[in-house]
């Protein structure tokens, strides 16, 4: 029998194979959790600002811009068809909301001009989900407050890619929901919760739970933006009268119509709950 001549077989931390098998599951998740952890010691990186909120939320002059060019296609044969006051509907809706996108920056550039002052580089630093809507608008409005940024993207089936405001090197890519969570709420300080949809209530509550059940253990100052939508969206006051929470529940968090009044607040309890920041 003639011998064969083999090549060296890969290592198995270089088998690509292997690392995207069932059985190496356990490796990924780790990774997700050691790869950003190496990255943030690396840079100092200690507490964060979070903003959660929708990705479809969209720029005030997008959104003026979309409604005018819709209004002019209207004529004799759609004004008067449903699909088009539809679509003229979705349009008004969407300036309405646009105001948050724009109220997201100014809070993140507020908070950024005040974090910049800080005695340790890299404190406080706001962090997105890293997509587009008000995960954008967070990562711009520290930008135009010239100071850095984190992105925690989560690869989606419809590809939700990076914005263009994060800094690069805080620019992370995540498949495990899970696991991009813990790093919201391991380095979170406090946390801005903007109008959403599942993904925004699926991270918010979760949150809340942990604080509510006393499984985090430090203090965190929760605000949710836009006091008339999230009390048409959840009947907190409901809950409480049902007794499905109680009432000192209602504490964990605080609303906020105005990027002056978020960062007011947010100050405050950071300032109150950490002595290192004041």
């Amino acid at each position: 029998m003639k011998k064969q001549k083999l090549q060296k077989a890969p290592k198995a931390y270089k088998n690509a194979g292997f690392l995207a098998s069932r059985d190496a599951r356990p490796l990924r998740i780790l990774s997700e959790f050691l790869e950003p952890l190496s990255r943030f010691n690396y840079y100092n990186v200690k507490d964060t600002i979070v903003f959660f909120g929708s990705a479809r939320i969209k720029p005030r002059n997008e959104t003026i811009k979309h409604l005018r060019e819709l209004a002019k296609k209207g004529n004799k044969k759609n004004v008067h068809s449903k699909k088009y006051h539809e679509q003229l509907l979705q349009a008004e809706v969407a300036v309405e909301m646009s105001r948050y996108y724009e109220d997201a920056t100014e809070l993140s550039r507020l908070i950024t001009s005040w974090s910049k002052k800080l005695k340790t580089k890299n404190r406080l630093l706001v962090c997105s989900g890293g997509g587009p809507g008000i995960m954008e608008a967070a990562n711009k409005g520290a930008l135009l407050a010239k100071g850095e940024s984190i992105g925690l993207n989560i690869s989606l089936p419809f590809e939700q890619y990076p914005n263009q405001y994060i800094t690069p090197k805080f620019n992370m890519e995540f498949h495990y929901f899970f696991m991009r969570k813990f790093w919201f709420m391991f380095l979170g300080k406090a946390l801005v919760a903007f109008p959403g949809g599942f993904g925004t209530l699926d991270e918010f509550f979760e949150l809340l739970t942990l604080l509510q059940t006393k499984k985090v253990g430090k203090k965190m100052t929760v605000i949710l933006y836009g006091k008339n939508f999230w009390n048409k969206i959840i009947d907190f006051n409901a809950l409480a009268k049902y007794g499905m929470i109680s009432s000192d529940d209602m504490n964990l968090f605080a609303f906020a119509d105005s990027p002056k009044e978020a960062f007011d607040i947010l100050k405050k309890g950071v300032l109150t709950n950490y002595s290192e920041f004041r």
